[in-house]
């Protein structure tokens, strides 16, 4: 694999507390459910962690790259979800995050997703494993969002730094399982394992796209829900 191993992630104390959203829900688990409520909970933020909110979260797309389209298992899934997630995301106002991996070598990201690019925020090339560059973490810094909803690939190296990277900022990660793939199928179900044992909750990209709607009253859900609806790729990406 090409680039250079992330040397160490920095500590939540390290970095200090600019990124991470004063809003963000903490609760102590009880008997009866929560026993704390934050002031976001109070103001009408959604009433549990894990709930995403399209006014917290943005999107993240791992290196979708040319290059991988004949080796990656499953990789017309990680184009198809990549895009649904990037059109989605304009129409709820979520930000975008866009990776590629030693362009020099491993081509652009593929042609399918570039209508959906943000021109302000263009790919950030890189070397490291993780999306979490210099470049990149100084555009969460402006961002005010401290959820991600993240895919590409690969499964257990850059997707996997990512989140852990992401986790280690105070960020909330949903990991879309129907949009993260490998070369091998072995290392995709190791992966997720390992992603969910450490902190990062394993959805698809209906269950966040639901998620982030909340009711069929919402202005944008016919919008939404027409790419829900969109034929996918056969057979599916394994569950695990």
């Amino acid at each position: 694999r090409l680039g250079c191993r992330h040397a160490l992630t920095p500590s939540i104390a390290a970095l200090g507390r600019s990124n991470l959203n004063p809003n963000r829900i903490v609760t102590r688990p009880g008997r009866f459910g929560d026993a704390r409520m934050s002031a976001a909970h109070a103001a009408g933020a959604p009433p549990f962690p894990g709930r995403l909110d399209p006014a917290r979260t943005a999107v993240f797309v791992c290196d979708v790259q040319e290059r991988f389209r004949t080796v990656i298992h499953g990789f017309d899934h990680c184009v198809h979800v990549s895009s649904m997630m990037l059109r989605a995301g304009k129409i709820l106002g979520m930000p975008a995050v866009v990776t590629e991996q030693y362009p020099e070598r491993l081509g652009a990201t593929v042609d399918e997703l570039a209508p959906n690019l943000d021109p302000r925020a263009p790919p950030v090339a890189k070397k490291l494993f993780s999306m979490i560059t210099p470049e990149v973490d100084e555009r969460l810094g402006g961002m005010n969002r401290d959820q991600a909803v993240l895919m590409g690939l690969e499964s257990h190296v850059c997707v996997f730094q990512t989140a852990m990277d992401l986790m280690a900022r105070g960020w909330e990660v949903h990991v879309l399982v129907d949009g993260v793939s490998s070369q091998r199928p072995t290392d995709r179900a190791a992966a997720l394992r390992r992603l969910e044992a450490e902190g990062s909750r394993l959805s698809t990209s209906e269950m966040a796209l639901f998620d982030l709607l909340k009711t069929a009253e919402a202005e944008n859900f016919k919008a939404v829900s027409a790419i829900v609806r969109e034929e996918r790729p056969e057979p599916p990406l394994p569950s695990s």
